[in-house]
């Protein structure tokens, strides 16, 4: 990857998190009713908000993205190439039930069903991503999708699940997980060598 691609794929995410977090918090206010508008300046305040949060999310997502591509490069030199696949599916699981238990253990309070309902929306960002993946690639691509979908997401929201509000967390999930979709996806076209 060249600092030419690197800069023009950060700021295609950059873009990705703002226009997803415009996106997301466009619906939950307008669809529960939530902040009452005074004037124009208050829309554009809230715009602006909304779009430095995404940009933000975005940062911290690609953040995860090159420590995830740094780990796989370093795993796949460690250990065999499917030893490293085994690894990662194990870390995957239990990744995916520390989300669905995470309040549990942190807070002490009981298991909440947004967390279980998280879980499974990772989930089926996950599995759809890397169907996705494996079919622009090969189907080697599934498991490092699949790690990369749930095990480097989950590491990416444990901030937002110590709010403990759901619509906050749901303001933080979205910009990442779409961010870390257009990453994983792109990644094959970033790398690949234009004569081959």
């Amino acid at each position: 990857m060249t600092l030419r691609k690197w800069f023009i794929l950060f700021w295609q995410v950059v873009l990705v998190g703002a226009v997803a977090s415009l996106i997301t918090g466009i619906a939950f206010n307008f669809g529960s009713g939530g902040i009452s508008f005074n004037g124009f300046s208050d829309y554009v305040a809230y715009f602006i908000f909304l779009s430095g949060f995404g940009m933000l999310a975005s940062v911290y997502s690609q953040l995860g993205f090159f420590a995830y591509l740094i780990m796989n490069y370093m795993g796949n030199g460690v250990f065999s190439k499917r030893g490293w696949q085994y690894i990662q599916m194990v870390l995957t699981v239990l990744a995916l039930l520390e989300l669905m238990f995470f309040r549990t253990f942190v807070g002490g309070q009981a298991g909440k069903s947004s967390d279980l309902i998280l879980s499974i929306v990772i989930l089926v960002v996950a599995l759809m991503t890397a169907f996705i993946k494996a079919r622009m690639t090969n189907t080697s691509a599934w498991v490092p999708t699949l790690f990369f979908m749930i095990a480097v997401t989950i590491i990416e929201i444990v901030g937002g699940l110590k709010i403990n509000v759901d619509s906050a967390t749901a303001l933080i999930v979205i910009p990442l997980l779409a961010c870390n979709v257009f990453q994983i996806l792109i990644l094959h076209r970033i790398v690949q060598n234009k004569k081959s």
